[in-house]
């Protein structure tokens, strides 16, 4: 029984220290939108997500559709 439970602890540990490189490596790579856009570029997508929310726009799928693809 004891041996069991060292091998669960060990796997455990083994599991925490991948969790902890994998937020290591997203903490490391991670790209905050702001610093990103320009100034047009989030103006642009302020107003696409306007038109989203007041329905004025159609799905890829519709789109397609409509060009024949």
């Amino acid at each position: 029984m004891e041996y069991q439970t060292q091998n669960v602890n060990k796997e455990i540990l083994v599991r925490l220290t991948k969790l902890q490189s994998d937020i290591e490596y997203i903490k490391e790579h991670i790209v905050d939108i702001d610093t990103v856009l320009t100034i047009e570029e989030e103006e642009a997508l302020e107003e696409s997500l306007k038109e989203l929310k007041e329905g004025k726009t159609i799905s890829h799928k519709q789109l397609k559709k409509e060009l024949g693809l």
